[in-house]
């Protein structure tokens, strides 16, 4: 399973070491809610996009072909 909660706190790191509750901050979400989400590893899309803004980036979700290992679309 993709560890997004890891994921999401290398791309704080890369983009200025942005702290959890700046990340809570600026993506609209109570600090404790952050953690929890944190800690489930369980993310809604809602909260992806609210996370990606607050990272001021753009969220990507693909799939991709185990094989060719290329986006299947």
């Amino acid at each position: 399973m993709f560890d997004l909660t890891k994921y999401i706190k290398l791309c704080c790191v890369q983009k200025g070491d942005i702290s959890g509750a700046e990340l809570a901050r600026r993506a609209g979400l109570t600090r404790q809610n952050l953690t929890n989400k944190y800690t489930a590893n369980k993310f809604s899309n809602y909260d992806l996009e609210k996370i990606a803004d607050a990272l001021d980036a753009d969220l990507l979700i693909q799939f991709i072909d185990r094989k060719t290992k290329q986006p299947i679309i």
